[in-house]
């Protein structure tokens, strides 16, 4: 039987042997399942099996704590020492608040940036020009990789350009971000 509440949030109640059970699948299951459901922007709420108590924060907190302690650092010593200050602060009622906008406002830049990255490319010259670099790239590979008999084989025929003059440009282009590249070694 799936328990869910009215909002679709998955119940796990957390037993005091600290088991904690998924209503939703009938299994018991460990913080590291519920740290997959966040990321897969599953909503769940945590609850003492015995009072029904919401839990969701405390348990949480202990999973961002083993994130941190298996060497997943995100959150560096200063901004727990600033946040650590605020506890008992005039302030610490207008933390959360920030703190949850600062997030969504870096999360919504997260998605903005993959999204322009992605498509930058997509259907323009640069992606043909992309395109021949790393064929060229493979043919140089090529030429200094000797065949299983051990002797050196001639590089394989570059694919043949569309005309004489997309060639020599894209030759012409090739050379000049070799020259730079030395030029910066140099």
């Amino acid at each position: 039987m799936k328990k869910q509440n009215a909002d679709g949030i998955v119940i796990i109640k957390k037993y005091a042997n600290r088991r904690l059970y998924n209503t939703e699948t009938s299994s018991y299951i460990t913080l590291d399942h519920l740290a997959t459901m966040t990321r897969e922007g599953r909503d769940f709420k945590v609850v003492d099996a015995k009072t029904d108590d919401d839990i969701t924060h405390n348990v949480l907190t202990q999973i961002i704590m083993e994130e941190e302690s298996r060497g997943q650092t995100m959150l560096p010593v200063s901004f727990l020492r600033q946040l650590i200050s605020m506890y008992g602060d005039s302030m610490q009622s207008m933390v959360p608040g920030y703190l949850e906008a600062s997030m969504d406002s870096f999360r919504r830049n997260q998605e903005q940036f993959k999204s322009a990255v992605e498509g930058a490319f997509a259907h323009s010259p640069f992606a043909e020009i992309a395109k021949r670099n790393l064929q060229m790239f493979e043919a140089a590979a090529q030429a200094f990789q000797p065949p299983a008999g051990g002797v050196a084989a001639a590089p394989a025929p570059a694919p043949a350009p569309k005309s004489k003059d997309d060639e020599i440009a894209a030759l012409k282009a090739e050379m000049a971000r070799l020259q730079d590249k030395v030029a910066k070694l140099g």
